[in-house]
């Protein structure tokens, strides 16, 4: 079966590296045009030209912060114009915060808030519309494995992402009859710019590769995951292809967690 995606055009928030470069690589070699989001300039900027010399598809970076609504609604009227409609959405901004319960501020849970559920309640409020209108869409909401086995230390990140849970099923409900998919990914450890973050900050003698090989041996599969593996999911359920699929979270995690 040959996945593709044609004539789609394709917004991802946090788009400028780790899962959601590799959804706009794949999402470009597919045939999709590319709107990639993220806070700094240059990196989202030299994304999408990497892209777009590696598929020679149209992809475009545009400097967002997506916990501040103003900009959001800015970027989305730039991105129309440029690309006339927006076919599938990612909401993939974020990252992990947790920590020991009491000593979480109001400032932080509001931050995480904004920043992991609010951006994408407003972004899905913004493609909503043309979505209807044209009765195609699809939107993946990126979660984690808290958001369904969360743990002492897991706040604030394992309360939104399970927000993001309820928000999936909220709006494949309502988009059901309008031919609006949403999913949401429950993401394991997977080789992200979380993980390369937590690299540089460990101070280990290892390569990249090294660290996240030893690590990887203590998950169930031996190994940690590609973000091309992940990649390859989010086409499927963004193309014509996965056209019955809806209303779920998948765990991409290989079997990390310990619930369906």
């Amino acid at each position: 079966m040959e996945v593709r995606m044609d004539g789609r055009v394709a917004l991802i928030t946090g788009g400028s590296k780790g899962l959601g470069y590799a959804m706009g690589l794949k999402f470009a070699e597919s045939g999709a045009e590319v709107a990639l989001l993220a806070r700094n300039a240059t990196e989202v900027s030299e994304a999408a030209g990497q892209i777009q010399s590696a598929t020679k598809m149209s992809c475009r970076g545009y400097a967002c912060d997506v916990t501040l609504l103003a900009e959001m609604e800015t970027t989305f009227t730039k991105i129309v114009a440029d690309f006339g409609k927006v076919d599938v959405l990612v909401n993939n901004a974020g990252y992990a915060k947790a920590g020991s319960f009491e000593t979480i501020t109001d400032q932080e849970w509001q931050y995480d808030f904004d920043l992991k559920l609010m951006a994408a309640v407003r972004m899905s409020r913004l493609v909503f519309p043309g979505m209807k209108e044209r009765k195609w869409g699809r939107i993946i909401n990126m979660l984690n494995t808290l958001a369904k086995t969360p743990s002492a230390g897991s706040a604030p990140t394992s309360v939104t992402r399970a927000a993001g849970m309820a928000l999936t099923k909220v709006l494949a409900g309502e988009g059901a009859a309008h031919n609006i998919l949403v999913n949401g990914f429950n993401i394991g450890r997977i080789k992200s710019d979380q993980v390369q973050r937590a690299f540089a900050a460990s101070g280990s003698n290892l390569s990249f590769d090294k660290y996240t090989a030893e690590a990887g041996k203590r998950l169930p599969m031996g190994r940690m995951g590609e973000a091309e593996e992940c990649a390859n999911l989010a086409c499927l359920l963004c193309s014509d292809a996965g056209g019955y699929i809806s209303g779920t979270s998948i765990n991409v995690d290989g079997n990390l967690s310990a619930v369906l």
